[in-house]
């Protein structure tokens, strides 16, 4: 089964493949489409999204696409920065890229107690077929809170202020394999293989 991943982010991909195996796909990217237009999120939702992207890319390549869509909500900011998670410093017009997004969450929560700082990591996939048809989704989620400063050099994104309390780290201190068994996209991902499995 040849199945594109739907996402420009290396980090992300590399998640994917990790997680999903070789035994079964056979991997791309968007590093190998890059004439593709791109497929705006315009969604309000986190599945709005992840199915734009599948639908639209898998009718541009011409194959099986998946596609996510995933950010933090962080309950002192009423669930946001949410969909916006990875332009959320652009959106306030602090910068661009993960450094300057984390560094404009951590001034929005400057006043915020600790134990207001709770949040989660939440992750949508959807399958599309070659004809754009949205055939799986899975949602799954992980609870934590919000530091008052970076921690860990692993990972990408908000992982280095996300600390999950059972485990005494940030996502950013943690082993791949360490994320991936706990993290939102690795159960969603798990979620999605079971299902992917079913398919003939």
């Amino acid at each position: 089964m040849e199945l594109l991943i739907a996402s420009g982010n290396a980090a992300k991909v590399r998640e994917f493949r990790e997680m999903l195996g070789q035994d079964r796909f056979k991997w791309h990217d968007l590093a190998e489409f890059r004439d593709l237009p791109a497929v705006e999120e315009t969604g309000a939702t986190f599945l709005d999204n992840a199915c734009l992207k599948a639908s639209g890319y898998a009718l541009a390549a011409k194959m099986w696409a998946l596609a996510d869509d995933s950010g933090l909500e962080v309950d002192a900011l009423d669930g946001k920065p949410g969909v916006y998670s990875a332009r959320w410093a652009q959106m306030n017009e602090t910068g661009a890229g993960d450094s300057d997004n984390n560094a404009t969450l951590l001034g929005q929560l400057r006043d915020v107690p600790n134990e207001r700082r709770t949040g989660r990591f939440v992750c949508v996939l959807a399958l599309a077929n070659p004809d754009g048809q949205i055939i799986l989704t899975a949602r799954d989620s992980v609870e934590g809170r919000i530091l008052t400063e970076p921690r860990g050099g692993n990972g990408f994104g908000y992982d280095p202020l996300f600390y999950v309390e059972s485990l005494g780290q940030t996502t950013a201190e943690m082993s791949s394999e360490q994320k991936h068994r706990i993290s939102h996209r690795g159960k969603a991902l798990r979620q999605l293989r079971k299902l992917i499995e079913g398919i003939k």
